[in-house]
């Protein structure tokens, strides 16, 4: 229990480490009493986090929680009078757990030798997890950095139970320094419990989900009851219960109306009890005396055996069985059929199969001559089995007037007691629903039988089935011994056939698995994610421009919004979790491109189990100091999930030039694929003369080719000053993200020839880059619109003004756009959240390469005050022109429209105006407002490789994502 959360991936093996360093624990067992202050029932969570997927913590969902020992950091649990002996006695199990020593009964030895109460409320947790029938043996707990803080990790089996079971941990650990009043700590448990069982799905749609995982099919819930999806994307099915993706709404529309499923089977030949349906208490008396007494009634629609009312003998008895079964109808019609003896059999169709038969024995009591109804009845519900509804494999039985007069029928009342091995019923059908036991005789039953129950379900339509007979012996023909088929049920229960009260378990979710999903069949759609603190979003929309050039229906999630097979449907910074689980759902994607952002990994954790491709474009200095990810190592180990994410049939997508990112590799459960601008990069060599792959850039007299090596082959992509999003090879940070793209699609399985295409027909114009590298022309000012937002972005783009600046390359065709920059200005940018430091650094930068600059803020300012972030940046720009870079302005204008209209009205032709922006399709709507002022509204071609878009693009066309 409680062993390492993260099992080890390939390359050097990750060590489980221990709850606290050996000095720690050594601590833990001789700080002296004399000064430590007074032990208090102060451990505190101060935050809580659920992690659906693989995580930083955990390669499966867990929960965090952020703890302050408070006074007891310095009362390790070997020093607490009592602490130990209470705790093993509320949580016996605990002395089960192995711990970090690898044993049962390990952490019971930590106890003894003392531990931190930190360490304790984790094994609490899942302890009382395990009380709820949930055994989740996942947990660590580590230093948070700061004295007494400590960051406490636990998986769960459903998320509010997991969450409800840290917080009664936390309380017991506090209860048991000092008792709480008011605490009842059984009745917390018993709650717990309940939450468990309300949360839980039932028995039937479990066992479905339980074998779903046994093939590896990924499911998502998608409501607070049992709709449950299986599988991704195209390949997806769904279920409710036990009614799937195949079963017909006609179908369950004739098995609920049970007049017409007996006219269907009676046409059929199926033995059937003659019935007619009425409409008043005299009809159904005259109904009865044409059939014949005894009768049955029931509801026309009704199901699990409610107003169900049998061997009616005479008038007033149809009466009454009629009003009772009316009540129970949705429709106010009632069906009067004949009364079949014998015992209740359940057979299970599935596919036209039987694959189980069940007889059901109504909810009774035994006599034991010593107890009373009422008492045994009691008994029998106090069996753990039992539960409310379907929450349990068997139901408590509930006592109501109408068992109160079937025991009267037999002779008894409630506070009488039975004669030893009286048979009481309570309940005169055997649904399981009203506290029925079952027995399993599917290899008893009689093959007629079988062949009769199959064609029931075939003349009704279902692809599940449940033929309900009634006849003295399944093992018999039922046209000898006069039994019938007295319904069929759509969406039949199978804890009667898993869970049998005698017999053998039979495994009925294997045959409706196999039917939605026959084996071989897919059921996962493959799925890139891309991370890295720069070039992201670009990479992410490479790559699916080149998966769909391929045919793919493409999910694609980024920062800008969901967009499905190229269009948008959800405008919103969309590079978290819960926006990949809007691509899995979706029933037209059959391949996924995500970008996967450092906050969603640190919030939530990925939205998915496992990525076939993971791109890693690189790690820098941005984001540190947020979510106690304080160094540039501890960011390359948040962007590493997406690596450690990665099965053994799938690639990791590294950046051979940043070392933080190459070092994933010993990581990575599958292949890996180095991308590099270097031609002469040692890593790359190396791994190229062992077999592997990499993707770079080979110069080369007519220019820079992109090739992918392998061994000794060398297979080329394409000339890299052809590619029109690298703007003829000088947007270097382009070449990089178009070499990650390359090598991705090339894991995805494209041929060479679709990445070329891909990469040919790629540009970043605002319809489909928005915001990154988007040229315009106004009115000789060329205007550059960046999300550029810290010191290395902002560094590659002042390289490529720079690049553009410069002559052409002898290997650039003639006529290539150049600039030559009379002046470069810029509008700087930053989010509020960075480090003081970082936003000084991006000053820095513009200094080097900007004459005039204009800081401004982000609408949200992300907990600063305004113009506080605006002011460090200035600062930067003031400590570089002090270092001798000549700087013409600075000036601060927080609004980004006012900042971006302040630029531009100050640019004069043959200037370069750099605008980093938050908001991309606003600041490009400004500048068509300004051409159209400026010139005449003319009909153009469409924009060539890199060219700058046309007069009279249509800024509303960006803003609702059609033509993206």
């Amino acid at each position: 229990m409680a062993s390492p959360v993260r099992p080890p991936s390939k390359g050097p093996a990750r060590q489980p480490s221990r709850t606290g360093s050996r000095p720690e624990r050594q601590r833990a067992k001789t700080e002296s009493p004399s000064v430590k202050p007074q032990a208090r029932p102060d451990l505190k969570a101060l935050e809580t986090q659920v992690f659906r997927g693989p995580n930083y913590w955990s390669y499966e969902p867990c929960i965090r929680m952020l703890v302050d020992l408070g006074s007891l950091e310095h009362w390790p649990s070997n020093t607490l009078p009592g602490f130990n002996d209470a705790l093993l006695e509320l949580l016996p199990g605990l002395e089960e757990h192995s711990c970090s020593l690898g044993r049962p009964g390990g952490f019971v030895e930590r106890l003894r030798e003392g531990t931190w109460v930190g360490h304790v409320a984790e094994h609490a947790a899942l302890e009382l997890q395990r009380e709820t029938g949930t055994h989740i043996p996942r947990g660590k707990t580590r230093s948070a950095g700061q004295p007494g803080h400590y960051n406490v990790i636990f998986g769960y089996g459903e998320e509010s139970v997991g969450l409800a079971a840290g917080k009664l941990a936390v309380r017991l650990v506090n209860h048991l320094v000092q008792a709480e009043e008011g605490l009842d700590f059984l009745a917390e448990l018993e709650g717990l419990i309940r939450l468990s069982e309300r949360r839980a799905f039932g028995p039937s749609t479990q066992a479905l989900i339980d074998e779903a995982t046994g093939r590896d099919i990924p499911w998502i819930r998608l409501n607070e009851q049992s709709l449950v999806q299986l599988g991704q994307g195209k390949y997806q099915k769904r279920i409710r219960a036990t009614m799937t993706s195949m079963t017909g709404a006609l179908a369950v529309d004739v098995a609920g109306d049970k007049k017409l499923t007996t006219q269907l089977l009676a046409a059929a030949g199926l033995p059937v009890p003659r019935s007619e349906i009425v409409r008043s208490e005299e009809e159904a008396i005259a109904a009865a005396g044409r059939i014949g007494f005894p009768v049955v009634t029931k509801p026309i629609d009704g199901n699990h055996g409610r107003g169900v009312m049998l061997d009616l003998r005479d008038e007033q008895a149809v009466r009454g069985g009629y009003r009772k079964s009316l009540a129970e109808a949705h429709r106010p019609l009632v069906v009067v059929e004949s009364y079949v003896t014998g015992s209740d059999f359940r057979v299970l169709v599935v596919g036209g199969h039987m694959v189980a038969v069940a007889q059901r024995v109504p909810a009774h009591v035994v006599g034991d001559g010593e107890h009373t109804v009422r008492e045994l009845i009691e008994v029998t519900n106090a069996d753990p089995r039992r539960g409310i509804g379907h929450e349990k494999v068997l139901t408590k039985i509930k006592v109501d007037e109408t068992a109160v007069e079937l025991v009267r029928k037999q002779g008894f009342e409630l506070d009488d007691v039975p004669p030893k091995d009286a048979f009481v019923k309570l309940v005169a059908t055997g649904n399981m629903s009203t506290g029925g036991i079952s027995i399993d005789r599917t290899w008893e039953a009689h093959e007629e039988n079988v062949e009769i129950a199959e064609e029931a379900a075939r003349v009704i339509g279902l692809d599940v089935a449940g033929i309900d007979f009634l006849t003295p012996d399944i093992s018999k023909p039922v046209r000898e011994t006069g039994g019938a088929i007295v319904e069929v049920n759509a969406a039949p229960v199978f804890r009667m056939h898993t869970h049998p009260t005698e017999g053998d378990a039979q495994y009925v979710a294997k045959p409706v698995i196999d039917a939605l999903f026959p084996p071989g069949s897919p059921s996962r759609i493959p799925f890139v994610s891309v991370t890295g603190s720069n070039g992201k979003t670009t990479t992410v929309r490479m790559i699916a421009h080149i998966l769909k050039g391929m045919g793919h229906k493409v999910g694609m999630t980024s920062t800008d919004g969901i967009y499905i097979d190229e269009r948008l449907v959800k405008r919103a910074d969309a590079s978290g979790p819960k926006s990949a689980q809007m691509v899995l759902q979706n029933p037209r994607v059959d391949l996924a491109v995500f970008e996967v952002a450092r906050g969603g990994i640190l919030r939530e954790g990925l939205g998915y189990d496992r990525n076939d491709v993971a791109v890693v474009t690189n790690v820098t200095g941005d984001h540190l100091g947020l979510k106690e990810v304080h160094s540039i190592k501890q960011l390359a180990a948040v962007k590493r999930v997406v690596v450690e994410a990665v099965p053994r049939n799938g690639y990791a997508v590294l950046n051979a030039d940043d070392e933080l990112v190459a070092d994933m590799r010993k990581h990575c459960s599958g292949s890996v694929i180095f991308f590099s601008m270097r031609e002469d990069n040692d890593l790359v060599q190396r791994w190229v003369r062992r077999g592997g792959k990499a993707v770079v850039i080979q110069g080369q007299p007519r220019g820079e080719m992109m090739v992918i090596r392998e061994g000794r082959r060398t297979m080329p992509i394409g000339w890299v000053h052809q590619l029109p999003a690298t703007f003829e090879g000088r947007a270097r940070m382009m070449v990089a993200n178009a070499l990650a793209a390359a090598a991705a699609a090339h894991a995805a399985g494209a041929h060479l020839h679709d990445i070329r295409a891909g990469l040919r027909s790629f540009n970043t114009s605002i319809y489909q880059a928005p915001g990154r590298l988007n040229l315009f022309d106004l009115d000789g000012v060329k205007v550059l619109i960046d999300y550029a937002h810290n010191a290395h972005g902002l560094e590659t783009v002042g390289d490529f003004v720079e690049r553009m600046s410069s002559s052409v390359p002898s290997w650039v065709p003639p006529g290539a756009a150049s600039w030559q920059a009379n002046l470069k200005m810029a509008v700087i940018a930053t989010p509020g959240d960075r480090r003081d430091d970082d936003m000084r650094e991006l000053g820095k930068v513009a200094a080097r390469y900007f004459d005039d600059i204009i800081i401004r803020e982000d609408r949200n300012p992300r907990g600063r005050k305004r113009g506080e972030a605006a002011q460090h940046i200035l600062e930067g720009v003031q400590e570089a022109a002090r270092s001798g870079h000549r700087v013409g302005s600075v000036e601060i204008v927080l609004d980004e429209m006012a900042a971006a209209r302040k630029a531009l009205s100050r640019a004069r032709p043959g200037d370069v105006v750099v605008l980093c922006v938050d908001y991309a399709t606003e600041v490009w709507k400004e500048l068509e407002a300004r051409k159209l002022q400026a010139t005449p509204l003319m009909l153009q071609g469409p924009p060539g490789n890199g060219q700058i878009e046309p007069a009279g693009g249509d800024p509303d066309l960006i803003e609702f994502g059609v033509g993206l």
